[in-house]
C-alpha cells in the first residue's frame, strides 16, 4: 500500500470520529474494479445506541463520483428498491459512509437449485429499477455505446493480443459498432443501471436481495441490465435457462414485446456490453495491474462467438473473434 493510500486511510478514520465512536480499527474488505476501497467498521452512532456494522467507502474525487453515487441511492430508496442508506459524506474528501449489506455476493449463492427464485428476484427488482425516472442522469447515446466498444480494440485486439488489424478488419468492425449502436437505441429507454450482475448483487441476512455499485445509472436500453444479468462474465447457463428468464422477465414489463423481437434486442445488446467487458478487463490488467479479471475472457469470447453465430450480419464478426481465440 502507497503512501497516499495510508495518508487516506488515516484521514478517512479521522473524519469518521467525528460521528461515530468507533469500537475496533478498520476492517478492509474486497473492492470492486474501481479506484473505490471498502472498511467494515463497528460503531456506536450515539452514546446509547446499539453498536451497528457499517461501510466506509474512500473514493478518490480525482477518480470516482460520490455526488452521482448518493443521488442516485437516494432517488432508488425513495422508489423502494434495496440499495444501502448513506449516512454521511464528505464529497470533497470522496468521503462516506452507506449501509452493510454483508459479504455474500450473488454470484456466492448461485446453484442449479437457487438460480430460478434468485433470479425471478432480481428480474422483479430490474423490472421495477427500469421505470424510475431518468431526469437527471446522462445518456447511453451513441457516442457512449461506441465509445465503450472502441475499448475492445484498443485494449484487448491491439494490446491484449497484439493484433494489428488491416483496413478490412478495422471496417469489419465499424460496421458491426453501428449495427450495435442502432440496436441499443432503438429499444426503449429508461433507467439502466450498466452493471447489474452477479457480483453487484447482495444476498442480504433475511435472504432478500440487495443492489450496489449503481453510480454509473444513465438512461438506456431496455435489455442492457437483463444481459448483465443473465450473460454474466462470472457465471454461465445453459440457453433454454436464459430463455426461460427472459419469458419470465417480458411478463414483469408494463408493456409486453415479442419474444423474437426481445430475444434480438437482448443478443445484440449482449454482444455490444461483452465487447466493452473484454476491454475493460484487458485494461485493469495493463493499466491497473489487476490481472484476475483476464480469467473472464474465455467467457466472454464464448458469448460473442455463440451470440453473433446466429446473425447473418455478424457473420464477418463471428471469424474475427475465432480468429483471436
Amino acid at each position: 500500500m502507497s503512501n497516499t493510500t495510508d495518508n487516506r486511510a488515516e484521514q478517512l478514520r479521522v473524519w469518521l470520529s467525528n460521528y461515530y465512536q468507533i469500537e475496533h480499527p478498520l476492517t478492509r474488505i474486497c473492492g470492486d474494479a474501481s479506484f473505490r476501497r471498502y472498511f467494515r467498521f463497528n460503531a456506536k452512532p450515539a452514546a446509547d445506541a446499539e453498536c451497528w456494522s457499517l461501510i466506509a467507502v474512500d473514493a478518490p474525487p480525482a477518480h470516482e463520483n460520490s455526488q452521482a453515487f448518493i443521488n442516485i441511492a437516494i432517488h432508488l430508496l425513495n422508489n423502494k428498491l434495496p440499495v444501502p442508506r448513506i449516512y454521511q459524506y464528505r464529497l470533497d474528501a470522496g468521503f462516506y459512509v452507506q449501509q452493510d449489506f454483508g459479504n455474500q455476493l450473488l454470484l456466492a449463492s448461485l446453484n442449479d437449485r437457487s438460480a430460478d427464485d434468485l433470479y425471478t428476484s432480481a428480474m422483479q427488482h430490474l423490472a421495477k429499477m427500469f421505470s424510475v425516472t431518468t431526469d437527471n442522469l446522462p445518456l447511453y447515446d451513441s457516442q457512449l455505446l461506441q465509445q465503450e466498444m472502441r475499448l475492445f480494440s484498443d485494449w484487448f485486439v491491439l494490446k491484449h493480443k497484439n493484433r494489428r488489424m488491416d483496413a478490412a478488419s478495422k471496417n469489419m468492425l465499424d460496421q458491426t459498432f453501428r449495427l450495435l449502436t442502432d440496436n441499443a437505441l432503438r429499444q426503449p429507454q429508461g433507467f439502466v443501471h450498466r452493471d447489474y450482475h452477479s457480483r453487484n448483487i447482495m444476498v442480504l441476512n433475511d435472504g432478500q436481495l440487495g443492489i450496489i455499485d449503481f453510480q454509473d445509472a444513465v438512461k438506456g436500453p431496455l435489455t442492457y441490465d437483463l444481459v448483465s444479468l443473465l450473460r454474466d462474465c462470472y457465471i454461465d447457463w445453459p440457453q433454454h435457462k436464459i430463455d426461460d428468464w427472459i419469458c419470465h422477465y417480458i411478463k414483469l414489463l408494463p408493456c409486453q414485446y415479442s419474444v423474437s423481437e426481445f430475444m434480438r434486442w437482448f443478443d445484440l445488446m449482449g454482444i455490444q456490453r461483452h465487447l466493452k467487458a473484454a476491454g475493460i478487463f484487458a485494461r485493469l490488467n495493463y493499466r491497473d495491474n489487476k490481472p484476475a479479471y483476464l480469467n473472464n475472457i474465455p467467457r466472454i469470447l464464448h458469448y460473442l462467438m455463440q451470440v453473433s453465430a446466429k446473425y447473418a450480419a455478424l457473420k464477418d464478426f463471428n471469424h474475427f473473434v475465432k480468429s483471436l481465440q
